[in-house]
């Protein structure tokens, strides 16, 4: 009998055991559960009805709410989703149709500025500053000399040249057209260097960008350059050859140029020699089938409308330097391609050159301009802020530039019944363009050699 017990103990246990292990194997999936729908073919079902959704559309409402409630339950990723970006929002257990997208506003350039300009989140700075060029800003000695002189008089700003008026970039910007032609020269060795050095001593700096002079480019490349009537590149009355202002590339370069200069940290790109050659044979020059039906002057303020348009929502200051004498005499304006008060819309300012010793005798009424710097300045200073207003008055919605007049920092010898230049002769400069209604100058001085006018500082 209790072998009889034992054989039915056992047998239970192995039944037991037995259970156990289809359990397992049922549990892992080695064994499938035939009760159930296998997930393929779950799936398969799904695809069927998502695919009769997608071909009839109309019979999109007959989808119940708890058909869709469990897809997408079904397709959900493991995870808590958040409901505010889930692509499957529902509202009341439907879908809420997409808000239609509008249509994005393409703003041309020229609205792009406008639209800065009202907002305008640069910070002006009153400039009163020294020029500096490219071989200068390089040297161990007479930069920090000048540096020390910014620092210890009223000056707070330098004009560094960045390209100069041999085509010379002057550090190694690493812009392919500047490297393809030679242009790079590297007068100063770690630009970014001298650049953080000058900030950290708050000088407002300002790069100096020479346009249309530019004999390296015109030479390599004489596609860009002023042509001769016979087609060979034009020289100016040194030799020189420029490049031609009606040409697009050379904008272009000249952008690139100021876009680099502008990422690396200066707070303003100043153009110079941004007109045509006055050189003899220059009504003869044949600027090709761009120039037609252009003036000279649609060509330099096209040039200035497109760098403005360009720099101006880069955060930096856009300014000109254009003679002095277009203000007053609007003959040399059409000579050299510059309007005054056309250009003064395109920049933030614009630096007229009024150097007393480059006026002709008599002048604003004035004998010898040179021997009266404080006259001079002040009729030539006074004249411009006169036409911006004019222009101001005539259409108040329109941006004008501010004026900042280059003065005089040396001695013109050259000039009959010239005078020396020292401290005093720069403060009647001073004066002069104050009373006329500018606070703000540059100082000119070819050499940079400031120590003759430094006591008028």
């Amino acid at each position: 009998m209790k072998n009889k017990y034992r054989q039915i103990i056992r047998l239970i246990c192995v039944g037991i055991l037995f259970a156990a292990v289809i359990i397992v194997f049922v549990h892992k999936g080695i064994i499938p559960r035939f009760w159930e729908k296998t997930d393929e073919a779950v799936q398969t079902e799904q695809v069927e009805t998502l695919e009769h959704v997608d071909q009839s559309p109309e019979k999109e409402e007959e989808h119940s709410e708890e058909t869709a409630a469990e897809e997408k339950k079904q397709d959900a990723p493991s995870g808590l989703e958040d409901p505010d970006q889930s692509e499957d929002r529902e509202t009341d257990g439907q879908s809420e149709p997409e808000d239609p997208q509008p249509e994005e506003s393409v703003l041309s350039p020229e609205e792009q500025l406008q639209a800065y300009l009202e907002e305008d989140p640069r910070t002006p700075t009153d400039v009163k500053g020294v020029f500096i060029t490219g071989a200068v800003a390089g040297t161990a000695n007479t930069m920090p000399q000048l540096t020390e002189l910014v620092e210890n008089s009223s000056l707070n700003a330098m004009v560094i040249d960045i390209k100069n008026d041999a085509g010379e970039v002057t550090y190694k910007m690493g812009l392919p057209l500047a490297q393809e032609i030679g242009a790079e020269i590297r007068y100063v060795s770690d630009m970014p260097a001298l650049i953080k050095q000058l900030k950290e001593k708050n000088i407002y700096l300002i790069a100096r960008v020479v346009a249309f002079k530019d004999p390296m480019l015109a030479e390599k490349k004489p596609e860009f350059a002023m042509k001769n009537a016979d087609g060979t590149v034009f020289h100016d009355n040194n030799g020189l050859a420029w490049v031609n202002p009606y040409q697009e590339e050379v904008w272009d370069y000249l952008i690139d140029l100021s876009k680099q200069a502008a990422a690396l940290g200066f707070d303003e790109i100043q153009y110079d020699y941004i007109r045509f050659s006055t050189a003899k044979g220059i009504s003869e020059a044949d600027f090709g089938a761009v120039s037609e039906g252009k003036t000279k002057q649609d060509a330099i303020s096209g040039f200035m409308k497109k760098a403005y348009e360009t720099l101006a929502p880069m955060g930096v200051y856009v300014s000109c330097d254009v003679f002095g004498t277009i203000i007053c005499n609007e003959t040399d304006g059409q000579l050299i391609g510059q309007d005054y008060v056309e250009m003064a819309q395109y920049c933030d300012y614009i630096c007229p050159m009024v150097y007393p010793s480059h006026y002709v005798n008599n002048a604003y009424g004035i004998e010898v301009p040179d021997a009266k710097p404080y006259d001079l300045i002040y009729a030539a200073v006074a004249d411009g802020e006169k036409k911006l207003q004019e222009a101001k008055d005539a259409d108040p919605s329109a941006h004008f530039a501010k004026q900042r007049p280059w003065l005089q920092a040396f001695t013109a010898s050259w000039v009959d019944g010239h005078i020396p230049y020292r401290g005093q002769q720069l403060q009647d400069q001073i004066r002069g363009a104050v009373d006329a209604g500018v606070s703000e100058w540059l100082l000119w001085n070819a050499s940079n050699n400031y120590d003759n006018v430094k006591s008028g500082l």
